[in-house]
């Protein structure tokens, strides 16, 4: 049976690391998530959905993007789902692992190399594994280092 991955990310760097890891899913059935519409010529030939980006200061723009989310996460129904940050991907993983008991793994930028993003703390009761980029943020309590996307 192949495994049904939900990938997703806000913009720019998020995004850039998010597509380091396209390997990774090679043998998956894979759907990708980001704030852009561009970033669909990133991920030819698999399913690609666009979300509201919000930042924590848009509270209302949260309620657009949670319906736009349980939509998605209702038809993909992922078993796992990877992000490599930001509020619209904390969001998703969130309701990914108290909806549909998702497999989750957040993966701290590369950008946070002083601590945790604040989104990436969040992601720590909701996150399988929790990862950061940096071997310096690591500790036996977590976040994990695994290595660097970039």
């Amino acid at each position: 049976m192949t495994t049904s991955v939900l990938a997703i990310s806000s913009g720019g760097g998020h995004w850039v690391q998010l597509l380091r890891l396209r390997d990774a899913f090679k043998d998956c059935d894979i759907a990708y998530v980001s704030v852009d519409e561009s970033y669909r010529e990133d991920v030819p030939g698999d399913r690609f959905y666009v979300v509201q980006n919000v930042t924590r200061w848009d509270r209302w723009h949260y309620v657009r993007l949670v319906r736009q989310l349980v939509g998605i996460l209702l038809k993909e129904r992922p078993d796992v789902i990877v992000t490599t940050g930001a509020a619209p991907a904390l969001l998703a993983l969130m309701l990914g692992k108290m909806v549909l008991r998702s497999r989750t793994m957040w993966i701290d930028s590369i950008a946070n190399s002083e601590k945790m993003s604040l989104s990436g703390r969040l992601a720590r009761r909701f996150a399988d594994a929790w990862l950061t980029q940096w071997p310096e943020l690591s500790g036996p309590a977590g976040p994990r280092y695994w290595g660097a996307v970039l």
